[in-house]
């Protein structure tokens, strides 16, 4: 009792600011809570499945594990409710405390604000090694300290009921004492032996805070409410989630993988024009921008993150993104491959320009030195070359290539580059050849505007059933005028061995299961043998 005596806040500023402490926190908690458990599909496979720390395999386990995830989220949603509403109304305030601080050591652990950790978190701003989950854990831990009777709420209630139980009325009444320690007034009870009236109405002065809590929420769900009418893809979720495990859970399989040379792709390979901002957009002149700002960096390794989920094992780029990749793996979010497409060409307002041959070696020397699985002349570079008869220098890169050990490809949107390339005796591990109908409106225009990238499909694939190498279909979709449930298999069924496809994050799994219902039936329309 004496220890609670001389510790005794409640009334005075300081406890009342621990009092509102106590309180804030515990509202934080219970309207994460609240919000998980009215927010359909959420779950926390997302962020643990980005976990890259000391438990980062037991976190991405769980995630991975259906029935794990499942009692995790419960536990999450329930363990939330339950602290957030003790601490609001500060009852076994010392227990819940310890609760939330193991909770959000263990938020802080699975996804900390480290350099080079901190992919997947759930920040509200970036930080740097302190950020709210440390700060309330902190905030929690001198709660924990405090005895019962500091501060008000029903912990304090009852520990002062119990005390007056068990001390003579009369010495209380004459002496203000409680086994001979001195009572502050605010303590002393009622005649009756109980806490007074004050003292009852103070201890559940937390009752009005629940009550705007219940208020504020049922103005966020209205809100809410109308923005999904209103909005599209209103963001309804307690935060915001880096991976879509929601989706995911509508992925009807793995895309198979093929061997080419020494490496493995997968069937269908996730383009990286998207990623550094090539929309090919025709006359919206403004959607590569959009693409640029919707691509930072933890979007492209959340793409990435994606893919590999969902079986795709390599991503067509260019060096420029090798850097990044190269942090992707480093930070151990994942290892997907990439093909680098060696670039030789600029471009200006006046078009396209030949950058200078040493520099042209150069980037591909980085991408060799990036850990590049495989390496092929880019279409448009090989079709350049090729037209201004410059095939000595389409060899140079070759042999260069194939001098490192990778595995070399040979790219065109134009099949007389192909032809002239074997007639050369330039035969790649691979090719790289665009592959798409023209069954949209504007492939039918009378001009060109940059809106066809394969001239002659039909020749495309006869030439390619005469050719033992395999084949990697590009623009398939015509840069997005043709849906991927026609463009996929006609890419299969015209004899590509493997398709490749600039995807958004959000429109893997669709496209991703679109490829794995083509494949399913054997693509009995193709007439080409299966080359890898």
């Amino acid at each position: 009792m004496a220890e609670s005596v001389q510790t005794d806040f409640a009334g005075r500023p300081p406890g009342i600011i621990l009092m509102l402490l106590r309180i804030a926190i515990g509202w934080h908690f219970l309207y994460e809570g609240v919000s998980k458990a009215l927010t359909p599909g959420w779950t926390s496979g997302g962020y643990l499945d980005a976990s890259r720390w000391v438990l980062g395999d037991l976190f991405q386990w769980i995630a991975a594990n259906p029935a794990a995830l499942r009692a995790v989220d419960l536990l999450n949603i329930g363990a939330q409710i339950v602290i957030g509403l003790l601490l609001v109304l500060g009852a076994f305030t010392r227990a819940s405390a310890v609760a939330g601080i193991v909770f959000l050591l263990l938020y802080y652990v699975a996804n900390p604000p480290l350099v080079g950790y901190d992919f997947g978190s759930q920040g509200n701003g970036s930080y740097l090694v302190v950020d709210l989950r440390l700060i309330e854990a902190l905030g929690l831990a001198v709660l924990a300290a405090l005895p019962a009777l500091a501060l008000y709420g029903l912990d304090r209630w009852y520990a002062l009921r119990r005390s007056t139980a068990s001390a003579p009325a009369e010495q209380e009444a004459k002496t203000g004492e409680i086994d001979g320690e001195p009572v502050p007034v605010q303590l002393r009870p009622a005649p009756d032996g109980g806490p007074g009236r004050r003292e009852i109405l103070a201890n559940l002065a937390s009752l009005p805070f629940l009550g705007a809590f219940g208020y504020a929420l049922f103005k966020k769900r209205q809100w809410t409410s109308w923005e999904e009418k209103n909005l599209v893809d209103a963001v309804t979720a307690a935060s915001t989630k880096t991976l879509d495990v929601a989706s995911l859970r509508e992925l009807k399989g793995q895309i198979p993988l093929a061997r080419v040379g020494d490496v493995e792709f997968s069937r269908l390979i996730l383009g990286g024009n998207l990623l550094s901002g090539w929309a090919h957009s025709r006359d919206l002149i403004y959607v590569s921008q959009l693409v640029k700002a919707y691509h930072n960096k933890e979007r492209i390794f959340a793409t990435l993150l994606m893919a590999e989920r969902c079986g795709i094992n390599t991503l067509l780029t260019n060096p420029i993104l090798c850097t990044l990749i190269d942090e992707y793996w480093k930070r151990r979010i994942g290892k997907i491959q990439f093909i680098t497409d060696c670039a030789g060409l600029d471009y200006d307002e006046n078009g396209a320009r030949p950058t200078p041959f040493d520099e042209y070696l150069d980037r591909i020397r980085r991408a060799i030195d990036y850990g590049a699985a495989a390496c092929y002349i880019q279409g448009e570079t090989a079709d350049y070359y090729m037209q201004n008869g410059q095939l000595g220098r389409l060899e140079k890169v070759m042999d260069l290539i194939r001098d490192n050990g990778i595995t070399f490809g040979i790219g065109a949107h134009h099949l007389e580059t192909l032809v002239a390339c074997v007639d050369a005796g330039m035969v790649p591990d691979f090719w790289m050849k665009t592959m798409h109908h023209h069954d949209y409106w504007s492939a039918r225009h009378p001009e060109w505007h940059d809106n066809m990238y394969c001239n002659n499909p039909e020749e495309t694939a006869a030439w390619m059933r005469e050719r033992p190498e395999p084949w990697i279909a590009f623009k398939t979709m015509a840069a997005g005028a043709i849906h991927p449930n026609q463009a996929f298999r006609f890419a299969f069924e015209g004899g590509a061995d493997f398709v490749c496809a600039g995807m958004y994050d959000f429109q893997m799994v669709e496209d991703v299961n679109i490829a794995l219902d083509v494949l399913a039936d054997g693509v009995p329309a193709r007439q080409r043998p299966w080359m890898a």
